[in-house]
């Protein structure tokens, strides 16, 4: 039995794999399904399980592989919210998982959330898709299973938190035509709560009947907005047509009474809701909230008794703070409007003007400082402009965290813009303490042995060499005084803050380039640099093919620690001075019709990156170097305390001075850990 109902697209959680994250292509992979059950509700109300097919003839991937927009939490109103789109081609089902890669936007509003997706802060992502075709059965015992053979996913969006419940859209959910296919077991057996309730009178079977579908319950997913499509009327056509004998047909309940009903019902829950919210003195939105969650009157009830009981104690307790609204207090958006109006006039170009913060963009500081005061409740009438600095300094307001956010984005700003051009052939890890830590520079696995018939297996061991270090903390901490607030300057805790972000990173690179030149001894007692690790020329010479080439086969020697397995290491880099940058750039560039068949340049030379380091000048301006891959082989290991990756600022009220004190902080450390993925040349 079939029958054929209207629904809106539906929303499922999905992941995203931030380890597949590609900085070169700015591409990521999504595991857009693995076809888990869901809880989900029939228009009446009545619960079942949801179960999407992963067989590739149930799924239609024309519009995942057409390009489908990967967009910033299913807002579909502007164009701002799609950061990238699938890559064409790329979706498709694997091992029961549907797989999709997802190429991100290069717009300068979407590069903080591809940095969050390359550091695996942004995992949760959301399918919006479409189910034209159920195939419906009844286990024994239990619910219904609604298995979707036949669906289309169309959208992938970035979002916060997984199968977030929030449906703010509910009242605009296009539909499309959906087949339920009902098993003739089930049929035999009863007919369903929803065949009972949509099915066409007997007379008239063939005749679609309409009828007005309530809020589906949310579960793990929530319906959605499918982008661009045409909202139809929101009814329920259903067709079905039974094979039993006349004599048991029993006749159904008339279907626009169904949908009155249902109508009348809904419209009696939305007035009563916001008369309660209305006479009570609740805000608007609090009122819609409710209605478009679905919330019955009862529980709507409660609800209101108790928001009318939490805002009279914060009415009592903090007169300036209103009820929060979406999870979101109105003093949290305000400071943050603030902060965005004064990072804005440090630099519109890196920090563009929210719509928020356009009322405080032409306030001076001090004007700020007397806003935040009126906000917290202080009276500011007749204080005088060094009394409005110490008390906003110094009181329960907000202007303190407002300094607070600006000194950390103008730092943390600065921090990510320094070149630092170690991350690419060092590797990095998270130390979870001070105490020193042991690498263990690990040797190859021992040959095999030939084992004759009945012959014993013989044992091998492990050949190693251990290298330590540990983390280091560096710090220093600049104040923000009420001089600062009456003076109006701004640069106090915004270029400072960015000049302490600048000095951080410029340390990282101190400390991992000063191991390259100051070639220290490594465990065996030995330079890093050094001809018995065969890992440094005998005699200098200038950066040309020949002396590359044989660089390059110097490494590929490289033996394991039993001194017999070849290693076979392949340089990835070469790292050169800022004077020999040209030189380089022109040696892997691409050959353009050489005059002589001895200039040419080999393809695998062709492929090392170069790295340009001015540090390196001052040590020596001809010496340059060649280093492999983290990824092959162990070079130079760069660590962070654990939570504490990178420039780190926290603030306090002052004691030494009069204002607030902001405290930067770096916990960092580096060592060679193997010498066998390095090669230096001293250059001639």
């Amino acid at each position: 039995m079939d029958t054929m109902i209207e629904l809106p697209a539906m929303r499922r959680s999905a992941e995203l794999a931030p380890n597949t994250a590609d900085a070169d292509s700015r591409t990521v992979e999504v595991v857009w399904s693995a076809g888990a059950r869901v809880r989900r509700a029939t228009f009446f109300g009545e619960p079942y399980d949801e179960e999407l097919s992963l067989d590739p003839a149930h799924v239609r991937l024309d519009r995942l592989n057409a390009g489908a927009p990967f967009l910033k939490v299913h807002e579909l109103d502007t164009l701002d919210a799609v950061i990238g789109s699938v890559v064409p081609g790329s979706a498709r089902i694997e091992n029961g998982r549907g797989i999709a890669q997802v190429r991100i936007s290069e717009r300068a509003d979407v590069e903080q959330i591809w940095r969050d997706i390359q550091a695996g802060h942004i995992r949760a992502v959301s399918i919006g898709y479409q189910v034209h075709r159920f195939d419906i059965s009844k286990p024994d015992s239990g619910r219904e299973l609604w298995r979707a053979v036949d669906w289309t996913p169309f959208e992938v969006s970035a979002v916060a938190v997984g199968a977030d419940p929030a449906a703010g859209f509910r009242a605009q959910h296009p539909l499309h035509d959906c087949v339920l296919h009902r098993r003739d077991a089930l049929t035999s057996q009863g007919a369903s709560p929803m065949t009972d309730k949509t099915q066409t009178p007997a007379r008239d079977a063939a005749t679609p009947a309409t009828t007005q579908p309530t809020e589906p319950v949310e579960t793990e997913d929530t319906p959605m907005t499918e982008p661009n499509a045409a909202a139809p009327d929101p009814k329920v056509a259903v067709s079905e047509t039974r094979n039993q004998p006349k004599t048991q047909a029993t006749p159904a309940p008339d279907t626009e009474a169904v949908a009155t009903r249902a109508r009348e019902a809904e419209r009696d829950r939305v007035s009563t809701i916001y008369d309660l919210a209305g006479r009570l003195n609740l805000e608007r939105g609090f009122a819609e909230d409710l209605v478009k969650r679905g919330v019955s009157v009862d529980e709507s009830r409660r609800l209101i008794l108790d928001q009318v009981a939490a805002k009279s104690d914060e009415t009592r307790t903090f007169p300036h703070v209103s009820v929060p609204l979406g999870g979101r207090d109105e003093h949290i958006t305000r400071r943050d409007a603030v902060a965005n109006a004064l990072l804005h006039r440090y630099s519109p170009t890196l920090f563009q003007l929210e719509d928020a913060a356009r009322q405080y963009r032409g306030m001076t500081l001090l004007e700020l400082a007397r806003e935040s005061l009126g906000n917290a409740g202080v009276n500011t009438r007749g204080l005088s402009r060094d009394e409005v600095a110490t008390r906003a300094l110094h009181s329960t307001s907000d202007f303190p965290e407002i300094l607070s956010a600006v000194t950390n984005k103008t730092l943390r700003q600065a921090y990510e813009a320094y070149p630092r051009t170690f991350m690419l052939f060092c590797r990095q890890v998270l130390a979870t303490d001070f105490k020193a830590m042991h690498r263990v520079q690990l040797g190859e696995a021992p040959q095999l042995l030939e084992v004759g018939e009945s012959g014993e297996f013989k044992r091998g061991t492990l050949g190693e060499s251990k290298e330590s270090y540990k983390v280091k903390t560096y710090g220093r901490v600049v104040a923000i005084t009420r001089q600062t607030l009456i003076n109006d300057d701004l640069d106090a805790f915004t270029r400072i803050p960015a000049m302490y972000g600048n000095s951080i990173a410029q340390l990282e690179s101190d400390v991992v380039w000063g191991i390259i030149t100051a070639n220290p001894a490594m465990a065996d007692g030995n330079a890093l640099f050094h001809t018995t690790h065969k890992n440094l020329a005998g005699t200098g010479a200038a950066l040309d093919v020949s002396s590359v080439g044989a660089a390059r086969a110097a490494m590929a020697k490289q033996t394991g620690l039993d001194k017999k397995t070849v290693l076979n290491v392949r340089p990835a880099f070469l790292i050169v001075p800022a004077s020999l940058e040209l030189k380089a750039e022109q040696l892997v560039a691409q050959n353009l019709v050489p005059a002589a068949t001895s200039s040419v340049v080999p393809q695998s030379i062709r492929t090392l990156a170069p790295i340009s380091e001015p540090r390196l000048d001052a040590a020596s301006e001809t010496a340059w170097y060649l280093a492999a891959s983290p990824n092959q082989i162990d070079t130079i290991e760069y660590a962070y305390l654990e939570g504490q990756q990178g420039a780190y600022i926290e603030t306090r009220n002052g004691f030494d001075v009069d204002g607030v004190e902001i405290k930067c902080r770096l916990d960092f450390g580096a060592k060679a850990i193997d010498w066998r993925g390095l090669y230096k040349n001293p250059g001639a």
